[in-house]
């Protein structure tokens, strides 16, 4: 009897070790499942890191802004992106393509404002850095409304400010400047900021995938019906960004516009050839029919990959070789959206990263190969 409890006992300790056995590898399992699964989401999607044109709800206009940043308003006011709100509708060939399109308004509907524009609420009103809505959006039975209230603006460029204006600001106490604050504060503030939607151009990959949106047209029936260009197929970032609408008075509280050093510029060079693959790449994905479109962005595409592969063979870094199979798994073709948007997906990531690294000093390594492209990046008799 003795030894029949002894072996009963043993047989229950050993199917309990079994029970907690199974239940530990299944804990395990959903555990590791859930770290793959944000992993692949967190590695494919970076939501934030994507260029979108301005929520028309989140807008609070130039005048929240300017308070902080007139020197930089000064600038942008001479600037095509400036005069667009006065001069585009008047323009015949602006008003040929929406005649083609059947569009009544070049200045309402998302089809000219999500690159030309910036709108608010129709029934908004802006005081400080507050917009007030008059009457509610989205009533029943009703769409909402919305009105032009600038060209390309502020927020067009580095998102729209209602989430991440008050973080952006904030140096620390009512006596700390953006001059005096300190540098750790710096660093989480913009972290914080660029977390809840700011196009901060501390990563200077966010501000290139801000041109890109616009500068390679994603839009197949406004090239092939409208005959919209194909988007601005000369556009190289360096050149863009640092002529006419250069604008950096940050450090010095808007009293000089002061140029970038050879060391900012190599890494505007390096976003910009990346950047220029992912916006071919959505680009392409939105290709149903093999006309001009299709056609014009997929050369586009061909070129920005011979680009990214040339800056991978002169500088040796595992990212963009990263970058390079990314671009060369890709079958560029119509009808195509899923796995084009997933590799544009990618190199954003890529790209954010890599930009990161610009003020990075354990990247000191990148930072020396980079100077390898310097000959290749355009001149300031070349800025536009």
């Amino acid at each position: 009897m003795k030894t029949d409890s002894v072996s009963r006992a043993s047989s229950n300790l050993s199917n309990t070790k079994r029970e907690w056995l199974a239940l530990l590898l299944i804990a395990v399992a959903i555990v590791c499942g859930s770290v793959v699964a944000t992993a692949a989401t967190s590695g494919t999607s970076a939501g934030h890191h994507v260029a979108e044109p301005a929520d028309p709800l989140k807008v609070l206009g130039n005048a929240a802004c300017v308070k902080c940043h007139a020197s930089e308003q000064a600038i942008w006011t001479a600037t095509p992106h400036a005069r667009t709100f006065d001069e585009l509708h008047r323009r015949p060939d602006a008003s040929q393509i929406a005649s083609k399109l059947g569009l009544e308004s070049i200045k309402h509907g998302q089809r000219c404002v999500a690159c030309h524009y910036t709108q608010q609420p129709a029934h908004a009103s802006t005081t400080g850095d507050t917009v007030t809505l008059t009457s509610l959006p989205g009533r029943a039975g009703h769409a909402t409304e919305f009105h032009v209230v600038a060209g390309v603006s502020c927020e067009s460029c580095h998102g729209a400010a209602r989430d991440w204006l008050d973080a952006h600001h904030d140096y620390g106490s009512p006596n700390v400047t953006r001059l005096t604050e300190s540098a750790g504060h710096r660093t989480a503030r913009i972290s914080r900021s660029v977390e809840l939607g700011m196009r901060n151009p501390h990563n200077v990959y966010l501000v290139a995938q801000s041109c890109y949106r616009c500068h390679t047209t994603g839009d197949e029936e406004l090239v092939n019906v409208g005959g919209h260009p194909a988007g601005s197929l000369d556009f190289e970032f360096v050149s863009w960004n640092q002529g006419t609408i250069h604008h950096n008075f940050a450090t010095t509280d808007g009293k000089q516009n002061v140029a970038s050093t050879p060391h900012r510029l190599r890494f505007m060079f390096l976003a910009g050839v990346i950047a220029d693959t992912e916006a071919a790449f959505r680009a392409v994905a939105t290709a149903t029919v093999k006309e001009n479109y299709a056609i014009t962005v997929a050369k586009r595409a061909a070129r920005a990959g011979a680009r990214l592969k040339s800056v991978a063979g002169k500088v040796s870094d595992p990212r963009l070789d990263e970058a390079v199979a990314i671009f060369d798994s890709v079958q560029i073709k119509l009808n195509n959206p899923a796995q084009l948007e997933i590799a544009a997906d990618k190199l954003a990531v890529i790209g954010y990263e890599l930009a990161e690294a610009e003020s990075k000093a354990d990247e000191r390594q990148l930072h020396e190969k980079l100077i390898s492209l310097d000959r290749f990046i355009p001149d300031r008799k070349s800025w536009k």
